[in-house]
């Protein structure tokens, strides 16, 4: 079967990662967590006291890209592929709120948005691939044969993040989680470098009230819509 790009965009919350999993497990492709590549970078930048008294270092940061070796492994156990960072499993260390205060001022340095797009256009070269972020369909791969942006209310990604949260031990507040996912769509939304917006051939899905097989079924049928496009 002829394989295509899937680029799937959209706001910080909105369950990007958990959908790009089950279409790359369904339709054998490769799933590429660019967030996760971010988190990764700001994961460095806390461990490296890069970041102190939630003030970013980004000289120290930018300086220190070349140190900075994201890889992916797959996980049989788990059935997807964890993150690496030079050589450590940091999959359960970049999901905290820590990391997700920061992520958003690191991924606006555009040095880092450069490192880290060449290493996801290399990945997408052979297609097959399902890659989720915020700037996929709009930068990383504008000529993508599927481009969805999937979105829902800040109060529904709020409760999504804050239930996970709860359930990976962390000891927060719902308010707290609200803040932090408005205030990074405003820094995702507003950045200079690449920022979040819907491309003009994306689809647009609102899954505020949509379930994960919804979601994957209506996006199937689209990738085969896309498919026979893409044979034409």
């Amino acid at each position: 079967m002829n394989k295509i790009v899937i680029a799937i965009d959209g706001f910080s919350s909105t369950g990007k990662s958990t959908i790009a999993k089950r279409l790359a497990n369904q339709l054998n492709y490769i799933y590429v967590d660019t967030g996760a590549m971010y988190r990764a970078v700001t994961y460095f930048a806390l461990k490296n006291d890069f970041i102190k008294n939630k003030k970013l270092d980004s000289e120290a940061l930018i300086s220190s890209l070349e140190a900075i070796n994201i890889s992916f492994k797959f996980n049989d156990e788990l059935g997807f592929a964890e993150v690496y960072l030079n050589g450590e499993n940091i999959e359960s260390e970049i999901r905290t709120l820590e990391v997700s205060s920061y992520v958003s001022p690191v991924a606006t340095l555009s040095e880092v948005r450069r490192k880290l797009v060449e290493q996801q256009q290399l990945m997408g070269k052979g297609k097959g691939i399902v890659m989720d972020g915020r700037d996929i369909g709009t930068v990383v791969f504008p000529d993508a044969e599927l481009k969805i942006f999937m979105t829902a209310s800040a109060e529904t990604r709020a409760k999504r993040r804050f239930k996970e949260l709860l359930e990976r031990g962390h000891n927060l507040s719902y308010d707290e989680v609200l803040e932090n996912v408005t205030t990074r769509d405003r820094i995702d939304s507003t950045r200079e470098d690449s920022p979040l917006v819907i491309a003009d051939d994306a689809i647009e899905i609102d899954n505020s009230d949509l379930t994960i097989e919804e979601q994957v079924e209506t996006i199937l049928k689209l990738v085969n819509k896309a498919i026979k496009k893409d044979l034409t």
